[in-house]
């Protein structure tokens, strides 16, 4: 029997959102839903008045009714969601005009932006007016190149509110890998800004710009906002204007919102683009809108009263997601820079100070508070936090178990995982379920989610394949540049035909419901063809204190495959041959004999993306003697040459 690390109070579920939307849905259909499990079954079996439901609970703004929910729950791809419906993307995140503030920034220079609902409101009205009167029409791209500061989401609004369609990336990305994503969707306009700041080291931004600028022959402006400097020099940047000059300030109170149908395009969303050029995927409006509700209002149990604190950037989608917490009423704290810098206390101190309630993480950032061994529960106040949101990578069970013991052991912890593809969640949790060690508590409302074995079959209680066997209003329309829909089946479809596979490796537990990820499929271990996700491996080999962090591949090796795992130490520690035998003892004994790696080699870093994923693609690559196909898309792709190093010194 397994024990809860968290158990809702009573009070607790019988003020939680989703409790109401039980209720409305029991009158509604006269049914005698009790839990969640029962919620969730009902709502796979009965998808369209799920999300008709959810529209109402929801309050989805719209000037024209749908007149069907969906036309063919068979067709997967294809299926057409809430046909008739008109509505606004931006009008539906921008219903409250009101004193309560809507953001809160902060960046490592510790300054404070607060900007109130009605303020948004005002700061969207010009920027939207600017679009219109530079013939941005609905369709139409304007794309960015900025960090996580207001004038990202004011111009995302803007954009959404004349019906453009938005594409963007963090500065974090070098200019290779922007243009790669912002080349191919044709933009008109271009966000960007002068500079940023990160780890307390300025860097310039306009001669990046300058390179993705030129890059793209459709753009007709491009847009810099001044953030590190009141003063700079556009110098050779094509079409630049200031963000001062481009707002405009003629008088006027209201945004004429285009009205567009449900599956108007909103976002053209970008794939990691670590294994070849990145897939651009078209989300809709509609589709967007209402996944997000469904996830911040039911399983996040968002509210007015809530202030979210996301470590994210426009690279990632959980910007997208956070943005979209406006929708709810509820305030949101960006953040502009290192979470860690000058160390790990700046997040919980702005969480003190701004009394946070809901605070979104990765997995890379709690085993980072972990390895340095900080306790933010004895130097904080964090009686306002009622919720941690993890995602990114998959977190070890004493992962779950650190955060109720160093932070707080009342709160609800919600590990969510999804993906860009479908702007959204696969899995999450909810406010009335209990929270177990390494679940995430459940399949997220209508995701008609399953593991799948080798043969198809569904299973539950072992390893299989992430599949979802029933469409989504959030799943992308298509791929850009992609007419006859190859590519996009191609990336889905071809495993498991009218089945979307996802490339994660997990388990459903029967007896909780929760599921445990055990990283992407694309690059399960399979050492004499036993199969083994990457998370079995970090979950027991980066509990020892003298592993910070670790990455583990599979070489193909005589024609077997043989393990390499990766290492980085704590401060201090070295990789002697006493730590290698207690490394290869801890994995015989917690998991078996087949997850031993051949080699255990020390590196300095592990290489992410952007969005807080571990890169085995290019690690494999690299052992396998295959190109890397897009550095850039790396966090930090100088680390390559010293794995390069090492593998070359294997000398085989």
């Amino acid at each position: 029997m397994k024990t809860p690390l968290w158990i809702p109070s009573n009070t607790t579920i019988e003020h939680a959102n989703i409790t109401q939307f039980i209720k409305s849905v029991n009158r509604r259909y006269g049914l005698g839903i009790t839990n969640y499990s029962e919620l969730y079954a009902w709502s796979v079996e009965n998808i369209a008045d799920f999300w008709a439901s959810l529209w109402d609970f929801a309050d989805i703004r719209s000037s024209t009714p749908f007149t069907e929910v969906i036309d063919d729950l068979t067709k997967l791809p294809g299926a057409r969601w809430f046909s008739g419906a008109k509505l606004n993307f931006a009008e539906n995140l921008l219903r409250y005009r009101d004193s309560q503030d809507a953001i809160i920034f902060r960046n490592e220079s510790l300054k404070v932006t607060r900007i109130t609902y009605a303020g948004l409101y005002e700061a969207v009205v010009r920027v939207a007016r600017s679009l219109r009167e530079s013939g941005i029409k609905p369709g139409d791209r304007v794309v960015a190149y900025m960090p996580n500061i207001p004038e990202t989401a004011i111009a995302m609004l803007a954009t959404t509110s004349v019906g453009g369609v938005w594409s963007s990336c963090g500065t974090g990305l070098g200019p290779k890998a922007v243009l790669d994503r912002l080349e191919q969707v044709e933009p008109r306009i271009l966000f960007t800004v002068d500079g940023y700041s990160y780890k307390g080291k300025d860097f310039d931004v306009i001669s990046k710009a300058e390179v993705v600028a030129k890059g793209i022959p459709s753009l007709e402006h491009t847009v810099i906002v001044p953030y590190t400097r009141d003063e700079f020099d556009m110098g050779s940047l094509p079409h630049a204007v200031s963000y001062p000059d481009f707002v405009s300030l003629k008088g006027h109170t209201e945004i004429d919102f285009e009205q567009l149908p449900f599956d108007h395009p909103l976002y053209i969303m970008f794939s990691s683009g670590t294994t070849g050029k990145p897939k651009c995927m078209v989300q809709s409006a509609g589709g967007v809108l209402l996944k997000h509700l469904c996830e911040l209002l039911l399983h996040t149990d968002l509210k007015r009263s809530d202030r979210m604190l996301y470590t994210t950037s426009p690279s990632w989608m959980m910007w997208n997601w956070m943005l979209s917490s406006l929708a709810v009423g509820a305030t949101i704290v960006l953040y502009d820079g290192n979470p860690n810098h000058p160390d790990w206390r700046t997040m919980w101190n702005i969480i003190q100070e701004e009394e946070v309630t809901v605070f979104g993480c990765s997995a890379t950032y709690i085993n980072y508070l972990k390895s340095v061994g900080a306790i933010p529960k004895n130097e904080f106040d964090l009686s306002s936090l009622r919720e941690i949101s993890q995602t990114g990578s998959a977190l070890s069970a004493e992962g779950f178990q650190y955060i109720y013991t160093a932070i707080r052991d009342n709160l609800h912890f919600n590990s969510i995982s999804g993906g860009t593809d479908i702007n959204g969640c696969f899995a999450a949790g909810t406010p009335i379920q209990p929270v177990y060690a390494g679940e995430l508590q459940g399949p997220c409302l209508a995701m008609k989610i399953h593991a799948y074995d080798e043969n198809g079959e569904s299973i539950v209680d072992r390893e299989g394949e992430l599949v979802c066997e029933a469409p989504a209003p959030s799943m992308p329309l298509y791929f850009w540049n992609d007419p006859d829909g190859t590519r996009y089946k191609n990336a889905y479809f071809n495993v498991y035909p009218g089945v979307w596979h996802h490339g994660d490796w997990v388990i459903i537990h029967n007896d909780t419901g929760g599921l445990t990820f055990l990283g992407r499929s694309d690059f399960t271990l399979k050492p004499s063809g036993v199969r083994i996700g990457p998370s079995e491996i970090y979950n027991i080999v980066e509990e020892l204190d003298e592993v910070s962090d670790s990455i583990v591949v599979g070489q193909n090796w005589k024609d077997d495959q043989r393990i390499i795992l990766f290492v980085k130490l704590a401060e201090g520690v070295q990789l002697t041959a006493d730590l290698k035998g207690r490394i290869k003892s801890e994995l015989r004994i917690k998991a078996g004999p087949r997850h031993v790696p051949a080699y255990i080699l020390e590196v300095p870093e592990i290489p992410y993306t952007f969005s807080m994923k571990k890169v085995e693609s290019a690690i494999w690559n690299l052992a396998n003697h295959r190109p890397i196909s897009n550095k850039d898309a790396i966090s930090n792709p100088h680390v390559l040459e010293h794995y390069k190093a090492l593998l070359r010194e294997l000398g085989e």
